[in-house]
C-alpha cells in the first residue's frame, strides 16, 4: 500500500481492479510525459496523509486496454477507487490539494 514511484512492469486486468477492496489509486501516465512528471510531486505530498491508500501506476498508451476500459485520454489521469469502484478522477491535476481531497473521500479507515 502507498505510494508508488515505478510504472507497474504488468498491467493488471480490469477484472483485478474491480476486485480491488481496498482504497486505491490508479495513475495512467508514461515517463516521458511531462504533465507526468510535473504531477509527482503533488500526488506525493497529497499521499503523505494517506499512506493506507493503494496506489497503482500504470504506464499507459496505444493498444493499453486497462486505460481504455477507464475511458483514460489524457496523462496523468488519476482514477480514485473505492470497492473496486470509480469514485473520483483528475486529469492533469495542478493543485495538490484536489488530490487531497480525494484521496480523503476514499480513505475510509481515516
Amino acid at each position: 500500500m502507498g505510494l508508488n514511484t515505478d510504472y507497474a512492469t504488468a498491467e493488471p486486468s480490469r477484472a483485478e481492479i474491480d476486485a480491488l477492496e481496498e482504497a486505491t489509486v490508479l495513475e495512467f501516465g508514461s515517463p516521458e510525459c511531462g504533465h507526468c512528471r510535473a504531477a509527482q510531486a503533488l500526488i506525493a505530498q497529497a499521499f503523505a496523509d494517506h499512506p493506507r491508500v493503494g496506489h497503482i501506476k500504470i504506464e499507459d498508451g496505444r493498444g493499453r486496454p486497462l486505460g481504455r476500459s477507464f475511458a483514460v485520454k489524457l496523462w496523468p489521469t488519476l482514477i480514485f477507487l473505492r470497492h473496486g469502484k470509480e469514485v473520483e478522477r483528475l486529469v492533469r491535476p495542478a493543485d495538490a490539494r484536489a488530490i487531497l481531497q480525494a484521496l480523503i473521500r476514499i480513505d475510509v479507515a481515516r
